[in-house]
């Protein structure tokens, strides 16, 4: 009998997880990892220790906490807020998965001597003729593949992911069925560590402590495209790309964030139109499907910019080593440095990713 390490969060999903394993004849081990950020004391929202163990006490499995505040400390929140101060909107959970929830659970692999580790993603991990694996895309309403990217080939092989192309109301309707406590627990919205999603409220607290002090700057200006000065914002740290609202000025027309300028702690605003782009920058690469791709070679993939993108036709052109241009069929709106862009074939499988440093 294969043992397996569940990864529990305390929501549904990582429960009937679980849950299915168990029923498939798994010998389930019941984990959270503890991200806590500088106390034992200070917990984050990602893991609710005791939904987490109700959940195992309900299935009938063993329980543990690992903690992992350091990786947690040294590859989420510190370059959150570096990341913000530089003017980027970082995309925290994809590296959290890779070198915190993945590594965390395969190192415990190790540990308690088991053969696999899984998680609650709604995503399919599949193993190509070409050797390499991979995730295709939930054909539930739910798709968490543009988050896995990073994940390396050895996390890839070891990881199941049992709800692949189940959909959200399937998935609670099992955890009813099976009396789990949470089947009805809503969905978390907001970044794990960051209560009530005030994110300049956190980076302005945590600045010093993760030495950052010393590049936090206040208010500056917000300039349209030319230069010309519009107002006061409150901080770099405020705003991101395409943002509309919350901007505190009023122009009579609608105004957008298109350009965040942190060398001269500049905003730049701009009407919408502005915000459409047809080429964008990645470095930072990262390739499942195929080892990856020679400067000057060429692929076709859709392109997702962010979580919520439904993807774009697009031309990946490698550059050079490190640099892939990204051309769009048709323009799409807002791309942002410091979010990922990944790139999927035809079969809804990803090809890779990496993290956009430049749009044009």
């Amino acid at each position: 009998m294969s043992k397996v390490i569940v990864g529990l969060s305390g929501g549904v999903d990582s429960a009937v997880c679980a849950y299915l394993l168990k029923e498939q004849g798994y010998d389930v081990i019941g984990v959270t990892l503890r991200t806590w950020l500088n106390s034992e004391t200070e917990v984050s929202k990602c893991c609710e220790l005791d939904d987490a163990a109700e959940i195992a006490k309900k299935l009938g499995i063993p329980y543990h906490i690992h903690n992992v505040g350091t990786l947690f400390c040294d590859y989420v929140t510190t370059p959150f807020v570096s990341d913000y101060l530089h003017g980027l909107t970082p995309s925290p959970c994809v590296d959290c998965n890779r070198h915190v929830k993945f590594e965390g659970m395969i190192y415990l692999t190790h540990v308690f001597k088991a053969d696999y580790i899984a998680t609650g993603h709604y995503a399919n991990i599949i193993k190509l003729p070409n050797g390499r694996y991979t995730v295709r895309q939930s054909a539930g309403s739910k798709d968490q593949t543009y988050m896995l990217y990073r994940l390396s080939q050895e996390q890839l092989s070891k990881t199941l992911m049992p709800l692949g192309d189940m959909s959200k109301d399937e998935v609670r309707r099992i955890a009813a069925d099976a009396g789990i406590p949470v089947a009805n627990k809503p969905d978390s919205q907001e970044i794990c560590f960051v209560e009530d999603g005030k994110y300049a409220e956190y980076i302005e607290s945590h600045a010093k402590d993760y030495g950052f002090s010393d590049i936090l700057k206040g208010e500056g200006n917000f300039v349209d495209e030319e230069g010309n000065i519009l107002g006061k914002h409150k901080g770099i740290y405020n705003y991101t790309i395409g943002q509309r609202k919350g901007l505190g000025i009023a122009m009579g027309h609608p105004i957008f964030v298109k350009e965040i300028r942190p060398e001269t702690n500049e905003v730049v605003l701009s009407e919408e139109d502005a915000l459409f782009t047809k080429e964008v920058y990645c470095n930072s690469l990262n390739f499942l499907s195929i080892e990856g791709l020679k400067k000057g070679e060429e692929l076709p993939a859709r392109v997702r910019i962010r979580y919520r993108h439904g993807g774009e036709n697009a031309t990946l052109q490698m550059t050079d080593d490190e640099t892939v241009k990204i051309v769009f069929e048709n323009a799409v709106r807002a791309s942002t440095p410091g979010q990922s862009a990944v790139f999927y074939d035809e079969t809804g499988c990803v090809i890779g990713g990496g993290k956009i440093i430049k749009v044009k």
